[in-house]
């Protein structure tokens, strides 16, 4: 990626909305050359979707969970497909606002989803629905609770990154 790409790159993390005026007079290129720049990052998978980071507390969400899953050892590959199957279901069920869900390797687990819940119930019923997944698949669960109600040491944001990524160009 060349450097007036990558800084386009970051500009946009921080702030996704401004114009391509607006970028081209911070970057000092012209807005043609940002114009093309934004089209090729997008081409190329750099940027997946524009979006916001709404309040999740004004939006009603008491808490943020973010919950890991071990499996049993020795699953195999068609238990697994079976717990995923499973896990779809369920989703379409009971909706439940599901940040993200993904396999991974760490602290012992194997999967993290991270999930907003109204009340320690809407959590509650999470796990329970979780716990009812194929029996021979899940060993163990445990579960990160996070207020969204209280002031956060550093929160959610994409322009701390933007930030951390133009420091090691």
């Amino acid at each position: 990626m060349k450097q007036t790409e990558f800084k386009l790159f970051c500009e946009l993390m921080k702030n996704s909305r401004r114009s391509d005026r607006e970028l081209a007079k911070i970057l000092r290129v012209s807005q043609p050359t940002v114009t093309r720049a934004r089209r090729k990052l997008e081409k190329e998978g750099y940027i997946k979707e524009y979006t916001m980071l709404p309040d999740f507390g004004k939006l009603g969400f008491e808490l943020m969970a973010l919950t890991f899953i071990k499996y049993k050892e020795g699953i195999t590959e068609k238990e697994m497909e079976e717990v995923t199957e499973v896990a779809r279901r369920y989703e379409k069920e009971n909706p439940k606002a599901v940040l993200m869900a993904v396999t991974g390797r760490g602290l012992g687990y194997e999967r993290v989803i991270i999930t907003f819940h109204k009340n320690y119930s809407s959590f509650a019923e999470s796990i329970a629905l979780i716990r009812q997944f194929p029996h021979r698949a899940v060993a163990d669960i445990d579960s990160f609770l996070v207020p969204l109600s209280e002031t956060h040491y550093l929160p959610c944001t994409f322009s701390a990154i933007a930030d951390y990524l133009l420091t090691q160009k």
